[in-house]
């Protein structure tokens, strides 16, 4: 997703400088052009070559240093820059940052910056709750610097606290989420729900489904990329929320109804990828049902038809996609859907094709609408996600 971008890493001098090393080589795999600047206090930690290694660019350690071609190294790092991140980040480069010091490549660099700057702290604790560090820090954000908030846990140290590098997996993402793709979703409010329901039957038992999440995960991913304030309703599942999404916890139907009738009335597009409950028990038991030797039946009751209230309630403007998953007579009853729930856009697919059942990363999907119908081959549900995105947003 990175391909044809520039990405600039500053690295300070924190014993969290190993794990820049990790950063650059997942870039490189996004297909990156990456740029390595070091402070001297970084190759304490790491060394140089290490980075040259992974990206296949000298890394630059010394201002007046005249191996190179003969240009102002660091403004021509600055203009070829998509983005730069410092990670880590110590409270000396941000106070740097803050009032503007330019004293080695680094500082210099980032002072001829145009381009949008990410910033991961790294430090004790202490040193990162001081009201110094945490004044640079605001500085920085009122000059629209992303600062990326330290993860907390056990610190090189010894102390317990906030201040450790986040993993970089989740740098890479917050560098998508800037850069990644064209933000033609700017603006616009999207609701995405994903993932199963779980219907209780008693303190231990409960009816639920095999959905994974993964589709609507991916969704709510890709419109975030495209610059959408995005909020992820989600059923219980395994999946980290995606970079730049806010998402609300559910469990049951019920609390997919409440949740999601809560605030559609403010979104743009509406997108129900979550696999809803029809029915749940008519009776919850307060204790664990025992064994006996007879058989048991439970009463089972209609839940909330969430995308039905939505369909007979839309504000005028706003675009509402279904999901409908068949095991026979896909396009007919994704259509009768279609027209019955007042839907834009219906997303279906057939269980028993392969690549298209629960937990996968493909599917295999026909876009249907009021007027049209769109076979889709086998796709990642990365790319589902964006395919749907640009009919959505076409709307």
């Amino acid at each position: 997703m990175l391909k044809g971008k520039t990405i600039l890493i500053g690295v300070t001098g924190s014993i969290a400088a190993y794990k820049a090393a990790d950063l650059a080589s997942r870039l490189i795999k996004q297909h990156a052009r990456v740029h390595v600047i070091m402070t001297r206090n970084a190759c304490q930690f790491i060394s140089p070559i290490t980075f040259e290694t992974l990206t296949g660019q000298k890394c630059i350690t010394d201002t007046f240093d005249r191996n190179h071609p003969f240009e102002v190294e660091h403004i021509s790092l600055a203009k070829q820059a998509d983005l730069a991140i410092v990670a880590p980040a110590t409270a000396n480069i941000i106070a740097k940052m803050a009032y503007g010091l330019a004293d080695d490549m680094l500082s210099t660099t980032l002072l001829a910056c145009t381009c949008p700057v990410l910033v991961s702290p790294a430090m004790n604790t202490r040193m990162y709750d001081h009201p110094a560090t945490q004044s640079n820090l605001e500085v920085l954000r009122e000059r629209g610097v992303r600062i990326i908030e330290p993860s907390s846990g056990r610190l090189a140290c010894g102390d317990e606290g906030k201040g450790k590098l986040p993993d970089p997996a989740d740098l890479v993402d917050r560098i998508l989420l800037e850069i990644a793709c064209k933000k033609d979703l700017a603006g616009k409010k999207i609701l995405v729900t994903a993932g199963p329901t779980c219907e209780a039957i008693d303190p231990v038992r409960f009816i639920t489904n095999h959905s994974s999440g993964k589709m609507g995960y991916a969704i709510a991913r890709a419109a975030a990329l495209r610059g959408a304030e995005v909020t992820l309703v989600s059923g219980p599942v395994g999946l980290e929320a995606p970079a730049g999404v806010k998402r609300v916890p559910i469990t049951s139907a019920h609390d997919l109804f409440e949740a999601v009738t809560a605030v559609s009335g403010q979104q743009d597009i509406i997108i129900k990828a979550a696999a809803v409950a029809d029915y749940r028990p008519a009776s919850v038991s307060d204790e664990k049902i025992k064994k006996a030797d007879n058989d048991l039946s439970i009463a089972l009751e209609r839940t909330e038809d969430t995308l039905q209230y939505l369909g007979s309630h839309k504000p005028e403007g706003q675009i509402l996609c279904g999901f409908a998953m068949e095991t026979s007579d896909l396009e007919n009853r994704a259509r009768a859907k279609l027209h019955k729930k007042n839907l834009n856009m219906i997303v279906a697919n057939n269980v028993k094709v392969a690549g298209a059942g629960f937990g996968t990363d493909t599917n295999v999907v026909t876009f249907i609408t009021a007027d049209k119908t769109e076979r889709m081959e086998i796709m990642s549900k990365g790319q589902v996600a964006m395919q749907l995105l640009d009919r959505l947003a076409a709307m």
